[in-house]
């Protein structure tokens, strides 16, 4: 089963899931909001009876749920990804209230997929699994006892998602609108800022600094920029330019 339109290019994607019982409960709140993508990635007990009775009906979105090794399998295709995480961890990302992250990933699924990603019941997303979101979705939780259950994070989201959609539906008008050029996929973006990073290095750029810095807020810029496939391929194009030139300027023998 798969929701046509943008409910149909937005999937829930839940890592690392250490209790079967969550990922029966995260589908039946897709279900309840409208939404059927659910994708998995290495949970730790899955399939499991306990899923299916927590999915309470839900339990063709199991059957039909993804189950892959990691998030970047998970991602590759899509042009947003949001991780829902606890504020603030090592690595800087801009961070968005539920409800302007439904909105935004509700209005990028009009053309392309997208990605809201949940971490482990303990720990949460990993830095490096950060790392592959282009932002933050943070639950406004009571300070004094924040603790939020998985599923429960789950429903917050897909309800905000069904008001987006909703809101989306209601003020669509027929129209004859041009054709937008494909949005850059999230394997796309990821190519390109590791042939980024080759060029910087190749030019001296960091001159001895270290380049995590300015990788993460070149990352943030472009992620702004929202760009579509012909521009990565323009800005890779440049890059292999600028590797050239960088290879001919070595002294000989280096």
């Amino acid at each position: 089963m798969q929701a046509a339109g943008a409910a149909g290019r937005i999937r829930i994607v839940l890592v690392g899931t250490q209790h079967p019982g969550n990922i029966g409960a995260a589908a039946r709140a897709l279900k309840t909001m409208g939404l059927s993508r659910l994708v998995l990635v290495a949970p730790e007990l899955y399939p499991a009876d306990e899923a299916f009775r927590r999915a309470a009906g839900a339990d063709d979105l199991l059957t039909e749920a993804q189950v892959l090794p990691t998030l970047a399998e998970a991602v590759a295709d899509c042009r947003l990804v949001l991780g829902c995480t606890a504020r603030s961890r090592r690595v800087a990302l801009d961070e968005l209230a539920p409800r302007a992250a439904a909105e935004q990933s509700v209005a990028l699924a009009a053309t392309g997929e997208v990605a809201l990603v949940f971490g482990r019941e303990r720990t949460g997303l990993s830095n490096d699994e950060l790392q592959l979101c282009h932002a933050a979705i943070h639950i406004p939780a009571n300070p004094d006892y924040s603790s939020l259950n998985l599923a429960a994070a789950v429903q917050v989201l897909c309800y905000e998602l069904r008001l987006a959609l909703l809101a989306a539906n209601g003020l669509a008008q027929a129209g004859e609108g041009g054709i937008d050029e494909a949005a850059a996929t999230h394997a796309q973006l990821e190519g390109f800022f590791a042939q980024l990073g080759d060029t910087l290095d190749q030019i001296d750029f960091h001159k001895g600094r270290a380049p995590d810095s300015a990788m993460r807020k070149l990352r943030r810029l472009f992620l702004r920029a929202d760009l579509n496939e012909k521009e990565v391929r323009l800005l890779r194009g440049i890059l292999a330019d600028a590797q050239r030139m960088a290879r001919l300027a070595r002294p000989k023998g280096d």
